[in-house]
Protein backbone atom coordinates (compact mmCIF):
# COMPACT_ATOMS: atom_id res chain seq x y z
CA UNK A 1 0.00 0.00 0.00
CA UNK A 2 2.62 2.02 0.80
CA UNK A 3 3.98 1.36 -2.61
CA UNK A 4 1.22 2.83 -4.50
CA UNK A 5 1.05 6.16 -1.96
CA UNK A 6 4.83 7.15 -3.06
CA UNK A 7 4.27 6.29 -6.44
CA UNK A 8 1.18 8.56 -6.64
CA UNK A 9 3.23 11.18 -4.93
CA UNK A 10 5.71 11.22 -7.43
CA UNK A 11 3.17 11.24 -10.36
CA UNK A 12 1.90 14.46 -8.64
CA UNK A 13 5.28 16.05 -8.63
CA UNK A 14 7.00 14.84 -11.74
CA UNK A 15 3.83 16.62 -13.41
CA UNK A 16 3.95 19.61 -11.21
CA UNK A 17 7.36 19.90 -12.59
CA UNK A 18 6.33 19.78 -16.16
CA UNK A 19 3.89 22.39 -15.93
CA UNK A 20 5.46 26.31 -17.07
CA UNK A 21 4.53 28.11 -13.22
CA UNK A 22 1.98 27.77 -11.43
CA UNK A 23 -0.32 30.70 -10.58
CA UNK A 24 0.61 33.29 -7.78
CA UNK A 25 -2.72 32.34 -6.83
CA UNK A 26 -4.77 29.39 -7.56
CA UNK A 27 -8.76 29.88 -8.67
CA UNK A 28 -11.25 27.67 -6.31
CA UNK A 29 -11.75 25.87 -9.34
CA UNK A 30 -8.14 24.49 -8.69
CA UNK A 31 -8.63 24.56 -5.13
CA UNK A 32 -12.01 22.63 -5.70
CA UNK A 33 -9.96 19.71 -8.26
CA UNK A 34 -7.01 19.47 -6.01
CA UNK A 35 -9.40 18.65 -2.90
CA UNK A 36 -11.00 16.06 -5.40
CA UNK A 37 -7.73 14.42 -6.06
CA UNK A 38 -6.39 14.27 -2.37
CA UNK A 39 -9.55 12.71 -0.85
CA UNK A 40 -9.63 10.34 -4.01
CA UNK A 41 -6.35 9.62 -3.14
CA UNK A 42 -7.42 9.07 0.74
CA UNK A 43 -10.27 7.24 -0.55
CA UNK A 44 -7.92 4.76 -2.23
CA UNK A 45 -5.73 4.22 0.88
CA UNK A 46 -8.33 4.23 3.57
CA UNK A 47 -11.47 2.09 2.06
CA UNK A 48 -13.08 2.17 5.34
CA UNK A 49 -13.34 6.03 5.23
CA UNK A 50 -14.04 6.16 1.48
CA UNK A 51 -17.55 6.78 1.77
CA UNK A 52 -17.29 9.66 4.57
CA UNK A 53 -14.63 11.28 2.62
CA UNK A 54 -16.22 11.16 -0.39
CA UNK A 55 -19.50 13.01 1.33
CA UNK A 56 -16.78 15.21 2.69
CA UNK A 57 -15.82 15.84 -0.68
CA UNK A 58 -18.81 16.27 -2.48
CA UNK A 59 -20.16 19.05 0.38
CA UNK A 60 -16.80 20.62 -0.07
CA UNK A 61 -16.69 20.78 -4.20
CA UNK A 62 -20.78 21.42 -4.50
CA UNK A 63 -19.95 24.43 -2.07
CA UNK A 64 -16.31 25.82 -3.86
CA UNK A 65 -18.57 25.65 -7.03
CA UNK A 66 -21.59 27.59 -5.56
CA UNK A 67 -18.72 30.03 -4.58
CA UNK A 68 -17.23 30.44 -7.40
CA UNK A 69 -20.37 30.60 -9.59
CA UNK A 70 -22.02 33.36 -6.77
CA UNK A 71 -18.74 34.95 -7.92
CA UNK A 72 -19.17 34.70 -11.72
CA UNK A 73 -22.14 35.71 -11.45
CA UNK A 74 -21.38 38.96 -9.24
CA UNK A 75 -18.83 40.20 -11.16
CA UNK A 76 -20.89 39.82 -14.32
CA UNK A 77 -23.67 41.66 -12.41
CA UNK A 78 -21.14 44.33 -11.54
CA UNK A 79 -19.51 44.95 -14.92
CA UNK A 80 -23.44 45.20 -16.38
CA UNK A 81 -24.15 47.68 -13.51
CA UNK A 82 -20.85 50.01 -14.77
CA UNK A 83 -21.85 49.37 -18.20
CA UNK A 84 -25.45 50.42 -17.83
CA UNK A 85 -24.09 53.31 -14.94
CA UNK A 86 -21.63 54.61 -17.91
CA UNK A 87 -24.68 54.36 -20.93
CA UNK A 88 -26.99 56.41 -18.08
CA UNK A 89 -24.38 59.18 -17.29
CA UNK A 90 -24.12 59.72 -20.94
CA UNK A 91 -27.32 59.31 -21.47
CA UNK A 92 -27.96 62.02 -18.66
CA UNK A 93 -25.26 64.01 -20.15
CA UNK A 94 -26.69 64.44 -23.24
CA UNK A 95 -30.41 65.08 -22.20
CA UNK A 96 -29.17 67.90 -19.58
CA UNK A 97 -27.47 69.16 -22.47
CA UNK A 98 -29.56 69.19 -25.39
CA UNK A 99 -32.27 70.40 -22.17
CA UNK A 100 -29.80 73.71 -21.66
CA UNK A 101 -29.77 74.16 -25.11
CA UNK A 102 -33.58 74.51 -25.28
CA UNK A 103 -33.81 76.67 -22.25
CA UNK A 104 -30.96 78.99 -23.53
CA UNK A 105 -32.94 79.65 -26.82
CA UNK A 106 -35.97 80.57 -25.33
CA UNK A 107 -34.13 82.40 -22.67
CA UNK A 108 -32.97 85.05 -25.90
CA UNK A 109 -36.15 84.60 -27.19
CA UNK A 110 -37.26 86.11 -23.82
CA UNK A 111 -34.86 88.73 -23.39
CA UNK A 112 -35.57 89.65 -27.00
CA UNK A 113 -39.48 90.02 -26.64
CA UNK A 114 -38.84 92.23 -23.52
CA UNK A 115 -36.42 94.65 -24.98
CA UNK A 116 -39.04 94.98 -28.04
CA UNK A 117 -41.78 95.52 -25.39
CA UNK A 118 -39.80 97.73 -23.51
CA UNK A 119 -39.16 100.27 -26.77
CA UNK A 120 -43.16 99.53 -27.52
CA UNK A 121 -43.82 100.98 -24.00
CA UNK A 122 -41.35 103.54 -24.15
CA UNK A 123 -42.81 104.75 -27.83
CA UNK A 124 -46.30 104.79 -25.60
CA UNK A 125 -45.23 106.96 -22.68
CA UNK A 126 -43.87 109.46 -24.79
CA UNK A 127 -46.93 109.60 -27.21
CA UNK A 128 -48.87 109.93 -23.89
CA UNK A 129 -46.72 112.76 -22.90
CA UNK A 130 -47.50 114.54 -26.26
CA UNK A 131 -50.90 114.21 -25.95
CA UNK A 132 -51.23 115.54 -22.42
CA UNK A 133 -48.66 118.09 -23.40
CA UNK A 134 -51.15 119.05 -26.32
CA UNK A 135 -54.03 118.51 -24.23
CA UNK A 136 -53.23 121.02 -21.49
CA UNK A 137 -52.14 123.18 -24.28
CA UNK A 138 -55.43 122.71 -26.09
CA UNK A 139 -56.88 123.70 -22.61
CA UNK A 140 -54.86 126.79 -22.33
CA UNK A 141 -55.44 127.96 -25.72
CA UNK A 142 -59.01 127.75 -25.33
CA UNK A 143 -59.08 129.19 -22.11
CA UNK A 144 -56.87 132.46 -23.94
CA UNK A 145 -59.41 132.40 -26.49
CA UNK A 146 -62.62 132.53 -24.37
CA UNK A 147 -60.74 135.48 -22.47
CA UNK A 148 -60.10 137.11 -25.45
CA UNK A 149 -63.50 136.62 -26.68
CA UNK A 150 -65.13 137.96 -23.84
CA UNK A 151 -62.31 141.09 -24.07
CA UNK A 152 -63.68 141.20 -27.63
CA UNK A 153 -67.52 141.34 -26.77
CA UNK A 154 -66.70 143.62 -24.16
CA UNK A 155 -64.66 145.90 -26.45
CA UNK A 156 -67.80 145.88 -28.83
CA UNK A 157 -70.59 146.67 -25.67
CA UNK A 158 -68.60 149.58 -25.46
CA UNK A 159 -68.23 151.33 -29.01
CA UNK A 160 -71.90 150.15 -28.85
CA UNK A 161 -72.52 152.98 -25.84
CA UNK A 162 -69.65 154.73 -26.68
CA UNK A 163 -70.93 155.43 -30.36
CA UNK A 164 -74.54 155.69 -30.57
CA UNK A 165 -74.43 156.08 -34.52
CA UNK A 166 -73.30 152.21 -35.19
Amino acid sequence: MSSLYTRSKEYTRSRKAQSDSPPSSPSPIAKTLRHERLSRLEAATNPTTASDSSSYSDRASSRSSAYTRRENRLAALSSKAEEESNRDYKKLYESALSENQKLKSKLQEAQLELADIKSKLEKAQQKQEKTSDRSSMLEIEKREKRALERKLSEMEEEMKFADPLC
